[in-house]
């Protein structure tokens, strides 16, 4: 199997990443044999070919380019289009949080920490708005639900009841170099 391996002196553990064009790619700490890493493979290999065959099933989706300096120009932007849904979400759950931050990150597009921090990935800006209001959401549901449980869901339901297909679009989103 060809994979791209990274060393990260970061890095506790041996992590694997699969990418709609087909790529594996591989992150492990520097200390990790290359045995070790060929055999964690090897171990994950079904779910690997489970998992690429699943991201072909997904049709094409929107490509949204992106271009060096995006995150500098959109920051703001994602920070007030994040503070701005919250609000109005928050009105249904009145929910505490704690700050909002906005990141450049290439495998997420938000996370809530177990203090009350919200993330956003600077791209939420770039999304059109009904994505946008999914990713905020989610992550506003957190602060009810810390966890994907049926319940969370339901959460999800009471102020978007076709979350599911938000999520389902937001899955088929690329970003590229415009």
């Amino acid at each position: 199997m060809e994979y791209t391996l990274k060393r990260s002196k970061r890095a506790r553990a041996i992590r694997l990443s699969v990418y709609p064009d087909g790529r594996v790619a591989v992150s492990a700490p520097p200390f990790a044999a290359l045995r070790t890493i060929e055999r964690f493979l090897e171990e994950k290999s079904a779910w690997i070919a489970r998992t690429l065959q699943y991201l072909k099933s997904i049709p094409a989706g929107l490509v949204i380019p992106t271009k060096r300096g995006d995150y500098a120009r959109h920051k703001e932007t994602a920070h007030t289009l994040a503070a701005e849904r919250l609000a109005h979400f928050n009105t249904l759950y009145g929910f505490s949080y704690g700050t909002i931050s906005i990141r450049n990150q290439k495998t997420r597009w938000g996370s809530c920490s177990k203090r009350g921090s919200l993330s956003f990935n600077y791209k939420i800006a770039l999304l059109p708005t009904e994505l946008a209001d999914y990713v905020v959401l989610h992550e506003l549901c957190h602060r009810g639900e810390f966890n994907h449980s049926r319940r969370f869901w339901a959460l999800m339901a009471r102020a978007m009841p076709e979350y599911e297909k938000r999520r389902g679009e937001l899955k088929r989103i690329r970003f590229g170099r415009g």
